[in-house]
């Protein structure tokens, strides 16, 4: 475990290889699993100003649940989470020529917002739960991205790098370089070469 501030980083985020390969999974994240992506609570507001903007990137399955519910649902914990399209997709969910892209980012990308996405998304594999005392960073392994794992193994990425700027909109810039200079500074080579 490597602690910078009031995080624990799991070593699996810095030895774990992972690069997505949007051609070989599709985006399967967005359409699999158990429930919608997790949000802060402080995303729903943004996501609700914004939802004119983002409704015309949207297909209209997800803008009926919208219409219903809203544009956040409660996960098994009771915690904040996207909605649901069919149980399976997530709302925000479009497809382009066989693959899953989020219609959040894409108003974003279009200049419509300046919201990229949730963060748990942006995060992806990497998981944090917020203790009262301290944040665990840990890596989260689901077969739908075997194929990142080969695709970040060939190309030598190791999750904490495909995922620096989200972690840097999550910490800060201080923050990863801290992270860095601890990866760098050899302490973890032993991990590193498991």
């Amino acid at each position: 475990m490597i602690n910078i501030g009031r995080t624990i980083i799991s070593e699996d985020v810095i030895k774990v290889h992972f690069l997505c390969d949007l051609k070989a999974c599709h985006g399967d994240c967005c359409v699999e699993g158990d429930e919608g992506a997790p949000l802060d609570e402080n995303e729903i507001g943004i996501i609700e100003d914004a939802i004119d903007d983002i409704v015309p990137y949207m297909r209209k399955e997800g803008i009926e649940v919208i219409d219903k519910i809203g544009v956040f649902d409660y996960g098994v914990d009771g915690d904040y989470v996207t909605p649901l399209v069919n149980d399976r997709e997530c709302v925000f969910v479009y497809f382009e020529n066989g693959i899953s892209y989020c219609a959040i980012e894409k108003a974003y990308l279009e200049g419509k917002i300046d919201f990229q996405k949730p963060i748990s998304c942006h995060l992806y594999p990497i998981r944090i739960t917020e203790y009262e005392e301290f944040d665990a960073i840990n890596y989260h392994q689901w077969p739908i991205c075997n194929s990142a794992l080969k695709y970040g193994a060939k190309l030598g990425v190791p999750v904490y790098k495909m995922l620096k700027e989200p972690l840097i909109r999550k910490y800060g810039e201080d923050w990863y370089q801290k992270l860095q200079d601890e990866i760098e500074s050899g302490a973890y080579d032993e991990v590193l070469n498991r």
